[in-house]
């Protein structure tokens, strides 16, 4: 009898419905449609967000270990393992611990890379975050919303800035939410830069909370209140990465190479910029 095989996509979670079904569920069907042969199960890092879902929605949504442990019991005995995370920080180090401690658990049990891991990984999804880019005249730019963390992979943010810039992707900002840079280390490049209407749009996985009111709220420390204060022309575009088919085309190739036996390893650079 053939083993069975599994790939386990793994999310922070998100408790907005809608939100749920075009960012995480879409990009769980893209990885289903590309890899029939496997079964693809759910699970999510955040206990808050599974509790919410949990209490309010009824709503059963596994924790790593929960969904590892149901799959040894179903006889999976190769099982590839794909965080839906942007970068390596706090949330995809707690799925690595968990991937030590199972490894006994499983004949094959491979962990995927983030978003932004390998250098070229950072090119991918610059051309990936340009097909949803809207034109820009000189006076307009875009600025990203990334979540931000105190964990030293927060530096992706500005590696990824940098490729931006070189890949001449111009007018586009990053900013963080916790983390640096800021939404106020920002507004001085847009000032420089003669920039007069800035679209926000989130660099995460989902477009929930930290969007819709950290970036698009209407309190006054949301960051479209207080650019609007600064004299800007704010548009918003409340859609996680999670609905951008190349986004999805990345974690399905980041699986691929989990198949392939080289999930994490550096590569050179394929990709020209």
């Amino acid at each position: 009898m053939e083993a069975k095989r599994g790939i386990l996509v793994v999310s922070f979670g998100t408790s907005i419905l809608g939100t749920l079904k075009n960012c995480i569920e879409d990009t769980e069907d893209e990885i289903k449609n590309e890899f029939k042969e496997y079964a693809v199960r759910r699970a999510f890092t955040s206990g808050i967000i599974i509790k919410k879902l949990k209490n309010q929605k009824k709503i059963y949504i596994d924790t790593v270990p929960e969904a590892l442990d149901k799959m040894r019991d179903e006889g999976f005995r190769e099982v590839y393992v794909q965080p839906l995370h942007i970068m390596p920080g706090d949330e995809y180090d707690k799925v690595v611990r968990c991937i030590d401690e199972y490894q006994g658990s499983f004949s094959k049990l491979v962990l995927g890379r983030p978003v932004l891991y390998r250098q070229s990984d950072y090119v991918i999804a610059a051309r990936a975050l340009e097909k949803q880019l809207p034109p820009l005249s000189q006076n307009e730019a875009v600025v990203l919303m990334g979540h931000g963390s105190s964990h030293p992979s927060n530096s992706s943010y500005a590696l990824f800035q940098y490729v931006l810039d070189d890949l001449k992707i111009r007018n586009t900002f990053v900013a963080t939410v916790e983390g640096y840079p800021a939404i106020d280390n920002i507004i001085p490049k847009l000032k420089e830069n003669n920039i007069e209407k800035v679209t926000l749009m989130p660099f995460m996985l989902v477009a929930g909370d930290h969007a819709t009111n950290d970036m698009a709220g209407e309190d006054n420390d949301s960051w479209k209140q207080i650019l609007k204060s600064k004299g800007f022309e704010i548009n918003t575009y409340l859609h996680g990465l999670g609905e951008n088919k190349a986004f999805q085309e990345i974690y399905v190739q980041h699986i691929r190479d989990c198949i392939e036996g080289n999930p994490l390893m550096d590569e050179k650079m394929k990709v020209k910029m």
